[in-house]
């Protein structure tokens, strides 16, 4: 039996176009977590606005992640915190390494690193669900955030502010590739309570 306050998705029955739709109107954290940080943080010009800006970006992502997964209670709070910790955590690294620079290059350097360490964060929750699955997760966002960073760049977007993350092109972007995760969440939640039953009926 699963235990709800792990699983970071309800195993409720819905509809996966219903999944879908609502995990990928969950882009618009990225640009309302960017522009919170901007206005309260400011830019990313050292290790402690990067952290800072990354705690509360990441916060503002894991809340619209929270909702587009279905989540509430205890479990939305753990997506909220994993996430924030995770790239306050991945900013700071990755807006270090590359000295807050802002070229394509660098940009992709960083979202790869902040991408990373948010996918473990993440991976963490989503192994009592995913099991052995929820290990790609942390390659998956890191390789996707850096492609957040390149459509974001590739569009004109005015980078050289030093934002925290991408802005709506890259947001849109990530969010879709990644939209099949509550569908594969919803999957192995319906088999690991099928699985007892069958059991049960086989005996």
């Amino acid at each position: 039996m699963l235990d709800r306050t792990t699983t970071p998705i309800r195993t409720r029955s819905d509809k996966p176009w219903l999944r879908t739709a609502r995990w990928v109107g969950s882009f618009i954290g990225f640009p309302l977590g960017g522009l919170a940080a901007s206005v309260i943080v400011g830019p990313v010009n050292s290790g402690l606005t990067a952290i800072a800006g990354g705690l509360l970006t990441g916060a503002v992502l894991g809340a619209a992640q929270a909702v587009g997964l279905g989540l509430s209670g205890t479990a939305a709070l753990r997506w909220i915190a994993a996430t924030s910790v995770g790239l306050g955590t991945g900013l700071g690294i990755g807006a270090t390494a590359v000295g807050f620079a802002t070229s394509v290059q660098d940009l992709l350097v960083q979202g790869a690193i902040s991408g990373l360490l948010v996918g473990i964060a993440q991976a963490v929750l989503l192994r009592k669900s995913l099991g052995s699955l929820a290990l790609s997760w942390p390659p998956a966002v890191a390789a996707f955030w850096a492609l957040g960073w390149f459509m974001t760049t590739s569009i004109g977007v005015q980078v050289d502010q030093q934002w925290t993350v991408f802005g709506a092109a890259g947001a849109i972007t990530v969010t879709v590739l990644t939209a099949i995760l509550p569908t594969i969440i919803a999957r192995k939640a319906l088999s690991a309570h099928a699985t007892p039953a069958s059991a049960r009926s086989a005996s």
